[in-house]
């Protein structure tokens, strides 16, 4: 039951952002095509959800770390999309940070479930 609530605090918290953003977007992406831009977000929020149910649901363990990777892809695109328009290049720095760490953990991950050890 905790775990649940936990999850679905997630999802809430996700949902409230992602209202956040189309309610009240910042200026400086209400100058740069918002109709496109609020697809994009919409887009990618679908594909979250998606992502979500996936490690939540995943029926193997497998599963579950490739729903992970597709969940720090997004967040990369995420990136990419408010980096464009804004002009801050510090999005596109924490996307790539971001696809640094998840390519790591992934790798660690599979190694895991493989059974074998880091030094290996």
């Amino acid at each position: 039951m905790n775990r649940r609530l936990r999850w679905l605090i997630g999802l809430l918290i996700m949902a409230a952002l992602f209202l956040g953003i189309i309610l009240y977007p910042p200026t400086s992406l209400l100058e740069w095509q918002s109709v496109s831009l609020m697809r994009f977000f919409f887009i990618l929020f679908l594909c979250c959800i998606f992502c979500l149910y996936r490690i939540l649901r995943g029926p193997t363990p497998a599963d579950r770390v490739v729903s992970i990777d597709i969940l720090g892809i997004l967040i990369v695109g995420l990136c990419a999309v408010l980096g464009i328009p804004t002009g801050r290049p510090w999005y596109i720095d924490i996307g790539i940070a971001w696809a640094l760490q998840s390519f790591i953990a992934t790798i660690a991950l599979a190694k895991y479930l493989e059974g074998k050890g880091f030094e290996e």
